[in-house]
């Protein structure tokens, strides 16, 4: 078979644009389905009442297993056909969705997360993969990957509002049984409407280098995890685990560089704008997710708000970034590619940093923050287009693969570093013994967090305890909306230097 029968013959315009929803509205199930797993919590573990450990491994089996498996699954869509692997993806994740009806125990729960990440790791950096194959122009490929990005942002936030919505009429199982029917209809519009690809002579499977890059990424994300649960850089556990995925990790960077044929090709990072793409979107997540979901735990825990309305009240995020997703790729070729990523990286920075100016939070002040985080998620179109356009067509799979990987890791050290700081803040900050009927057995419990403060408060009847909690986790939301902020423009600052000049991802890679 020639090298030109691996790639997918030309497409036509609507053919094109039809496969760059479907592949979109892939992306869309993956990110409500992350969203509604955290309004489910509380209904599933009242229901299976889940040990903390359980309760924790539901949390995480999927972030674990999604990060261990992306550049293994990516690299075997490139062999084997990536569209083979994005509708097995499609399988495996539909059906372990539809298992749920008959998950009674948190055991059963925790393995079908583990099979969703598995579907997920199918499914996401293909998704990306076949965007860069498809769209042969760069130019149209930029705004493909603004609608990618787009239903991304939408999805996040749809989310917690089709959570609440579904949790209102049905059991937590609901929350998994909704991604059946979409799975079932991009699994046969996909078969029919997708074109194959795959990477002509990839050479032998490395099957050393997959076993070291699962388990060097789910060591690295395990150990990010337990410093976060054990709140301490000295955790032995989680040093341990640190220090294994640093040695695997390095062994296996320095067997990509000397195979010819290696799984993951990590000279991509040559490439100046490719590095630059990976910093932003590290970056972005790292400073934006622990934000969000601080920002969510105020507005239900300090405001008051239902999980409905808190979904309701995050949709700047996603209307600013659905938005500036779709005119990033236009402004990049009016302005500059730099400018208009910088410029995003910067409006969000500033967004959180105005989380801590007003001295009374409220939603009302708090519009403008999230209309500008928007818009610096948004900007995320631009490196995504960076990255992908900036890499050869036989490379795209281990690009998406990075790009992928970029993101859960940022999401997952976001969550954990500045969760931490923030939960230090909050138990530092916050003297409960100082709060009349408190004793010091409650005082540590109410210590321990925003949701156990609320409901030792409502408990034990003492208004002034929750008012106390609500105080400490506000101000500790703030310092780390500052923090965050100042991380934001410390990572727009190496981005700007990283990328060229005159990057332009309306140009084709050679």
């Amino acid at each position: 078979m020639s090298d030109t029968a691996l790639a997918p013959p030309p497409l036509s315009f609507a053919h094109r644009w039809a496969a760059a929803l479907l592949l979109s509205a892939s992306l869309l199930v993956i990110t409500v389905d992350l969203t509604i797993l955290n309004i489910a919590i509380p209904d599933l573990a009242a229901d299976l009442r889940p040990t903390a450990a359980q309760q924790l491994w539901i949390i995480d089996a999927y972030s674990l297993v999604l990060a261990g498996l992306l550049v293994s699954t990516s690299s075997l869509g490139d062999r084997f056909g990536r569209k083979r692997m994005l509708l097995l993806g499609y399988l495996v994740f539909g059906s372990a969705s539809l298992l749920v009806l008959w998950a009674d125990s948190p055991t059963q729960v925790i393995a079908l997360r583990v099979a969703l990440g598995v579907g997920g790791a199918m499914i996401m950096p293909t998704t990306l993969t076949m965007l860069r194959v498809i769209f042969t122009d760069p130019g149209e490929r930029a705004k493909a990957l603004g609608l990618w990005a787009a239903v991304s942002g939408v999805g996040a936030a749809v989310g917690p509002i089709a959570g609440g919505l579904l949790l209102e009429s049905f059991s937590w199982r609901a929350a998994f049984m909704v991604n059946v029917p979409l799975m079932a209809i991009v699994l046969v519009v996909g078969a029919f409407l997708l074109p194959e690809s795959r990477v002509p002579s990839p050479g032998a499977w490395d099957w050393p280098g997959a076993l070291m890059s699962i388990t060097g990424m789910v060591a690295l994300v395990w150990s990010i995890k337990r410093f976060a649960k054990d709140q301490t850089l000295l955790s032995v556990p989680g040093l341990i685990a640190l220090l294994i995925a640093a040695v695997v990790l390095g062994l296996f960077v320095r067997r990509s560089l000397r195979r010819e044929h290696p799984l993951l090709d990590v000279r991509l990072f040559r490439r100046p704008q490719f590095s630059a793409g990976i910093v932003a979107a590290l970056g972005v997540m790292f400073a934006m997710a622990a934000a969000l979901l601080l920002l969510a735990q105020w507005m239900q825990l300090v405001e008051g708000f239902s999980p409905i309305e808190t979904g309701v009240r995050l949709l700047p995020v996603a209307v600013a970034a659905t938005l500036s997703s779709v005119a990033a790729p236009w402004l990049a070729r009016v302005l500059n590619a730099r400018i208009v990523l910088v410029g995003g990286l910067v409006g969000a920075a500033i967004g959180m940093m105005l989380i801590a100016a007003p001295t009374q939070l409220t939603y009302a002040s708090m519009i403008l923050p999230l209309t500008l985080v928007g818009f610096g998620m948004g900007s995320m179109t631009v490196a995504s287009a960076m990255i992908m356009s900036g890499t050869p067509e036989e490379k795209a799979g281990n690009a998406a693969a990075l790009e992928e990987t970029s993101y859960d890791l940022g999401n997952v050290l976001g969550v954990a570093v500045l969760g931490s700081v923030a939960a230090m803040l909050y138990t530092t900050d916050a003297d409960f013994s100082s709060v009349p009927g408190v004793d010091g057995p409650l005082a540590a419990a109410a210590g321990e967090s925003l949701g156990a403060a609320m409901a030792i408060a409502q408990e034990a009847r003492l208004p002034e305890l929750a008012r106390h909690a609500a105080t400490g986790f506000t101000d500790s939301l703030q310092t780390t909306g500052l923090i965050g902020g100042i991380m934001l423009l410390a990572v727009a600052a190496g981005v700007y230097a990283l990328t060229p000049r005159r990057t332009d991802i309306a140009v084709q890679a050679h």
